[in-house]
């Protein structure tokens, strides 16, 4: 059984780590009026809910580059898998979500989060913090997709970085303005000039740069982000690293006219060339990693690493948590939302158990109606 209460305000993770004892959601400023959420002792057995988090953090004054009066969308179909929200999307869906967004230039912020981005997470909370931001988080992983299914968290399918960039490049409608920024060797040239010659229907590269391999600051400011507004970018491809890439999203975006961003790491190298991506059977299978190894052996400290962070978080916390979700002796009953004023701030009351979305409903309404 859960209670929460309102704790205070201020920047803070939005979606915790799932299991953790403590979670401060908070929600900035309503009205003028600081309005939070927070779990006090105990664990939340639905982890799900605690990606409702960015819908608390679109209100906080530290979001990057927000809409002008974007209201927040607490109807957002997200889930919580390793700490970081991922949306219920299709890969139809997420490439209509980027091609209409960039259409309207409406803002739109996107990571492909995969074991690699869960382990760096976990040790580094601006990265964390980067992908919590995010308007649309797809599972880029296979093995996020199964520990998903096994918590019961309705995650359809993986949409990864490289499926959602060729499928925008060949569907129909908007033709999108796209920009290549990273990777080394002048691979960024290379994907734009072998995009263009193409002539694919749906994308069409306008410029591109390779910065090297400097620092995140060395390779931020105008004179990096000027270039990309001059091209008429309406989505710019990052490729610099898990870790830099968002990092330099963060940092960068807000002062970028273009709607859409991602750092969608090999897609750069897939488009130039210099990298095969692996048969379709091998992507179905899940053992895309290992083909990747072949690819670039460098790469097997990196997925080693990934493999047991993966295998400690299926021990210790997937596992566990599905096998006690499918005891129904001692569960708690629905979930029940009150909303009490608390000084100058509302209270939400949390009382019960979240099993689906449906369940779901009450919070969302409780969300929305503060936030008026």
């Amino acid at each position: 059984m859960l209670k929460d209460r309102y704790v205070g305000g201020g920047a803070g993770n939005a979606a915790a780590v799932a299991g953790y004892p403590h979670l401060t959601v908070p929600m900035g400023q309503v009205g003028g009026l600081p309005v939070g959420l927070s779990v006090i002792g105990g664990k939340w057995q639905d982890a799900r809910v605690l990606a409702l988090g960015h819908a608390f953090e679109q209100l906080g004054p530290q979001r990057v580059a927000p809409g002008a009066g974007s209201p927040p969308d607490f109807w957002r179909d997200v889930h919580c898998v390793f700490g970081l929200p991922f949306d219920a999307v299709t890969r139809a869906q997420a490439v209509d979500r980027v091609r209409d967004a960039a259409r309207s230039r409406r803002r739109l912020f996107l990571s492909t989060p995969n074991v690699n981005f869960a382990a760096g997470c976990v040790g580094d909370a601006a990265f964390r913090e980067s992908v919590v931001r995010s308007d649309l988080s797809t599972a880029d992983g296979a093995p996020i997709v199964w520990l998903a299914r096994l918590m019961g968290i309705p995650l359809p399918e993986r949409v990864t970085g490289a499926d959602l960039f060729e499928d925008l490049a060949d569907g129909e409608g908007h033709r999108v303005a796209v920009y290549f920024f990273g990777g080394g060797n002048c691979t960024a040239d290379m994907a734009a000039k072998r995009l263009n010659e193409g002539r694919r229907p749906g994308a069409h590269a306008v410029g591109s740069h390779s910065p090297g391999f400097g620092s995140l600051e060395s390779m931020s400011g105008p004179a990096y982000t000027e270039p990309i507004d001059a091209a008429g970018a309406e989505f710019v491809v990052v490729a610099l690293g898990a870790r830099k890439g968002q990092g330099w999203i963060t940092r960068n975006w807000p002062s970028l006219d273009a709607p859409v961003i991602a750092h969608l790491g090999a897609v750069v190298n897939f488009v130039a060339g210099t990298v095969e991506r692996s048969p379709r059977w091998v992507q179905r299978s899940g053992f895309e990693w290992l083909w990747r190894i072949t690819e670039e052996p460098g790469l097997w400290r990196r997925y080693w690493n990934d493999g047991l962070t993966l295998l400690r978080y299926a021990s210790t916390g997937a596992l566990p948590w599905a096998l006690r979700n499918r005891r129904p002796a001692g569960r708690p009953g629905p979930l029940r939302v009150d909303v009490v004023p608390f000084g100058p701030a509302q209270c939400l009351v949390l009382e019960g158990r979240a099993d689906n979305g449906a369940a779901l409903v009450p919070l969302r309404q409780a969300l929305s109606e503060c936030a008026r």
